[in-house]
């Protein structure tokens, strides 16, 4: 797809589903009003309310998630597409989304984080699409956190500007290539599902999650390493580990399974599940050096 994403402007028509979690009224309407506060006009998929009878943990069943979703893809007055919540039930729906009106529809971003780190994985390379993981509209991570939202109103009004993230350097060194990865877990979840692929060779990937103990920590990344998940990476750009164990121990790990990697890893960037998270573009071109993760290129372009 050649024609580019030139970002948001007052009165565009931005789309709110729930390819995941269940959503709750009041935390969905305090984040549409933010959203609306932009000057935007938003649209809510018609099951971003609903429960699974069977599985409530589940925002509807996966066929209601997965139209949902492709309805405000392939909606042409949609300038942008963004997820309710996380939680859990995204990778249960990828197979039902239709790929072929998918990749026909008028360019558009994703916004996302979490448990939408297996749509991301996805989306961005079938569509070849720049997608961004930051905080989504039925959460207090965007209702509530000004820092956090901010970043991601940004990155959608202004997608030209780089974005720049500091954290610290683990490994020293420079890495250059596109970002990919998201939340741990999930990333761990996509291994063997069909249509979702590895990193792209020299990719700085991106790593994070939340209310794991370290011991899970080592052992997602260790499946990782074992299926050759990080073989061709360039670096490693660590986000934030809330309710993660402490500092110490978490680092413990990071260092045992990561340096012997012999590539560049910056850890304690302000992304992910944490406060004032900020929002950056998977599929962009980044630099890592110095501590600090840089999208060298637009943070909402398609490519």
């Amino acid at each position: 797809m050649s024609a580019d994403w030139a970002g948001l402007r007052p009165g565009d028509r931005v789309a709110v589903v729930a390819p995941a979690g269940a959503v709750t009224g009041a935390a969905l309407a305090a984040g549409v009003d933010r959203l609306r506060s932009w000057d935007l006009l938003v649209t809510i998929g018609d099951h971003v309310l609903d429960r699974d009878l069977v599985l409530p943990y589940l925002a509807g069943t996966d066929a209601a998630r997965a139209r949902d979703f492709t309805q405000a893809w392939c909606d042409p007055t949609i300038a942008a597409v963004l997820a309710a919540r996380g939680g859990y039930g995204t990778l249960r729906m990828l197979h039902l989304l239709d790929w072929p009106r998918l990749r026909a529809a008028r360019p558009k971003v994703l916004v996302g984080s979490s448990d939408l780190t297996a749509l991301h994985a996805v989306l961005g390379p079938a569509l070849g699409l720049t997608t961004l993981f930051g905080p989504m509209v039925g959460t207090a991570a965007f209702a509530a956190d000004g820092v956090a939202a901010d970043h991601l109103r940004q990155a959608l009004f202004e997608p030209g500007a780089a974005v720049s993230v500091a954290g610290a350097e683990l490994v020293p060194g420079t890495a250059r290539g596109p970002l990919a990865g998201g939340t741990l877990s999930l990333l761990v979840s996509t291994l063997g599902v069909r249509a979702v692929p590895p990193p792209p060779a020299g990719a700085i990937v991106l790593l994070e999650d939340v209310n794991e103990q370290p011991y899970r920590v080592d052992h997602f990344l260790t499946h990782l390493i074992r299926a050759g998940w990080f073989d061709r990476v360039a670096g490693i750009a660590l986000g934030s580990w809330e309710k993660c164990g402490t500092a110490e121990d978490l680092r413990a790990v990071l260092t045992d399974r990561l340096v012997p990697l012999g590539v560049p890893v910056v850890w304690d960037l302000p992304v992910g599940h944490c406060a004032g998270a900020r929002t950056v573009p998977l599929g962009a071109e980044a630099v890592l050096a110095g501590g600090t993760l840089t999208a060298a290129r637009p943070a909402a372009r398609c490519r």
